[in-house]
């Protein structure tokens, strides 16, 4: 079994001031849409990823697909390789708390992983009191809900405001909105055994303390992600499918954070939801059968901000595009040993 590619368990990032993004020179950055590499086994499209499977293994391509409003929008150059080598980076900085999919990377845009059967919750953590969707922590907190299930929250906690320590959220799977559940409902629901439920608690808190201090030392704020978590062949507790990256994570700013709270400003952060925005101004993106091109300055701006994202968590950069030989060329190549 494979994990949902590309998806987000958690609502979508808070309007607000945002991060001056850093430069990007996307006129050498080319954009991979989609591959159709027949040679890799059956081949299932998520809304990022192509995945091919094989008998004992997975060949993930992270295209730059942008999903919103359960479609594709806008194809955004450069953020394939951010989301796989992000990945990546974090499957390095947490593999001594649980074992990861990850078999190799033989591409800046592919990770060749185990196969997995994925657990039948998203764990979703959370640092903040923030969010403004319908499941958001914040619009329950703002409606008068102060008992969480495994935790209660005090009376007076403004928006944007520190946990007293990150709670676990989980959430159910679903073709249209997940379902933010508690532990005593997934165990209620047969969703975990009580045992595999503490393991992946436990597991999901230590990932996410690992993340915020490693972030912070980037002058960053991890707020809140989502993981997903699967079981290998042997019954192993395996992480999965993509961690603290641009599209699973909350990231804002740690040297504003303190003075922009205090003023009762929105945190400096990076937010892709300017780019949702537009397409709510000019169409109906959930019924219109054709929208708009996304215009290619908001296009750039989000490449830019990925990029940035990715610099400030790894101090890597982006593959300089190759003369004379394409991404799909390039990828095909780094696959070669892969075919079957």
């Amino acid at each position: 079994m494979v994990g949902r590619a590309g998806r987000r368990g958690r609502d979508e990032m808070t309007p607000g001031a945002s991060v001056a993004a850093a430069p990007a020179d996307n006129a050498n950055l080319e954009t991979l849409r989609h591959t159709d590499f027949k040679e890799l086994g059956e081949r299932i499209e998520g809304k990022v990823r192509d995945i091919y499977v094989q008998p004992e293994r997975l060949v993930l391509v992270t295209t730059d697909r942008h999903s919103s409003f359960d479609r594709i929008v806008a194809h955004i150059p450069g953020k394939g390789e951010v989301l796989n080598r992000t990945a990546a980076f974090w499957c390095d900085e947490t593999r001594d708390i649980v074992p990861n999919h990850v078999i190799a990377l033989p591409d800046p845009n592919v990770t060749v992983a185990k196969r997995c059967t994925p657990l039948k919750i998203e764990i979703v953590m959370r640092g903040y009191l923030t969010g403004v969707t319908s499941t958001s922590i914040w619009t329950h907190y703002q409606a008068g809900r102060r008992d969480f299930g495994a935790f209660v929250l005090p009376d007076g906690m403004r928006k944007n405001a520190r946990l007293p320590r990150p709670v676990f959220t989980p959430s159910t799977k679903e073709d249209t909105h997940d379902e933010t559940i508690t532990p005593a409902q997934v165990l209620e629901r047969g969703l975990l055994s009580k045992d595999l439920l503490e393991q992946v608690e436990d597991v999901a808190q230590k990932m996410f303390r690992r993340g915020q201090e490693t972030a912070l030392a980037r002058g960053l704020i991890l707020v809140d992600t989502k993981y997903e978590m699967g079981l290998d062949a042997d019954g192993q507790l395996t992480l999965i499918d993509e961690i603290h990256t641009p599209d699973s994570s909350r990231w804002w700013m740690a040297d504003s954070y303190e003075a922009r709270f205090a003023a009762g400003q929105e945190p400096d952060y990076f937010d892709k939801e300017f780019l949702r925005r537009w397409f709510v101004d000019h169409c109906d993106p959930y019924k219109d059968a054709v929208i708009p091109e996304a215009p290619a300055a908001l296009v750039a701006e989000l490449s830019a901000r990925y990029q940035q994202t990715f610099h400030r968590l790894t101090g890597q950069t982006l593959t300089p595009r190759e003369k004379g030989r394409s991404l799909a060329a390039r990828i095909a190549d780094n696959l070669a040993s892969y075919r079957i």
